[in-house]
């Protein structure tokens, strides 16, 4: 007796309702990032000194802003989002390194990093594709 396994793949459709809570959700990221690098872009004060509890030197903050800033602006553009959403994944990563080593919770970071791909795959169909083909 013979088992054969058939190789299709997996159709993953979004209705509405997904691709709503997609853009919700990227929504949502998009505009925390925003704030985040802007506040790091203008040197805000609450920025500055938050960064520099964790051990990053104050005259590179601006510096990382304008690399999440880009980083934001790509993922919101529908044709680059994909590439933002690589690099955002890269910042974060770096978040997650930094709040290790300062021994703070790294759980945001983490969270934040599955969500900004959670909206991406529920609103992009390729996204769904690549990821559960």
């Amino acid at each position: 007796m013979e088992a054969t396994m058939l190789n299709q793949p997996v159709k993953i459709r979004s209705g509405k309702g997904g691709v709503l809570a997609g853009k919700i959700i990227s929504v949502l990221c998009v505009l925390f990032l925003l704030v985040d690098a802007i506040m790091k872009v203008i040197k805000h004060p609450i920025s500055m000194e938050g960064s520099a509890q964790l051990g990053w030197p104050v005259d590179q903050v601006q510096s990382i802003g304008i690399a999440l800033l880009v980083s934001t602006i790509l993922y919101i553009i529908p044709r680059t989002a994909v590439l933002g959403a690589i690099l955002v994944t890269g910042y974060l990563g770096g978040a997650i390194a930094i709040m290790v080593q300062a021994g703070q919770p790294l759980y945001f970071a983490l969270t934040f990093g599955i969500l900004i791909w959670v909206g991406l795959g529920l609103r992009d169909e390729k996204v769904r594709k690549l990821i559960f083909s």
